[in-house]
């Protein structure tokens, strides 16, 4: 396996780790009775934090210096597209919907940019075939729209219905990473 994209699996299981470090969290200080509160469950926020960085340095190391053949998504298109997006949603969301934009927001746009710049790598080196690429970019947007969805909805919901709603994104984008990570090394 080539060192790139033994690097950008390595990264999504930084990704993975980071998740459910931040899924743990989650599940603890969000609990509907008897929440855990303050650094009793705070500090799994930092491995989740220190494997997300770690994630998004290798994923991102190994696209840019992916020696690539072809895309399906021009390359210089992802984050300037991501960035418009991350700003019309938050007007959309604060302004229209009057959710409060918080950083739930920015790491959904981020994961699901990263995501799609990988899986744009991933083909262009080969390590996916065209047909896989593009489900795997669909699945991206699905997701990254139930996770939206699920950003949108939290703060109507009650706490039993909003503690199950937050841990959605969360899930989707480790399914989503793993996914990719065992198409990728299982050739």
């Amino acid at each position: 396996m080539d060192k790139v994209i033994r690097q950008v699996l390595m990264g999504n299981i930084s990704l993975i780790i980071c998740s459910a470090f931040y899924l743990m969290w989650w599940i603890l200080a969000f609990k509907p009775v008897r929440p855990v509160t303050g650094m009793r469950s705070g500090w799994l926020l930092l491995p989740a934090f220190v494997f997300g960085t770690a994630a998004v340095i290798l994923i991102v190391r190994g696209i840019l210096t992916a020696q690539l053949q072809q895309t399906i998504i021009p390359a210089g298109w992802i984050l300037p597209v991501s960035a418009a997006t991350y700003v019309v949603l938050a007007i959309i969301t604060g302004r229209f919907m009057n959710r409060p934009v918080t950083t739930e927001l920015i790491l959904i746009v981020a994961w699901a940019a990263l995501t799609l710049a990988e899986v744009n790598m991933l083909y262009g080196t080969g390590a996916l075939p065209l047909g896989t690429a593009c489900g795997f970019l669909a699945v991206t947007v699905l997701f990254a729209l139930i996770s939206m969805a699920a950003y949108i909805l939290y703060y109507n919901l009650d706490s039993k219905t909003g503690y199950i709603d937050g841990m959605i994104p969360l899930i989707l984008a480790a399914l989503m990473m793993a996914a990719i990570s065992v198409r990728v090394f299982r050739g």
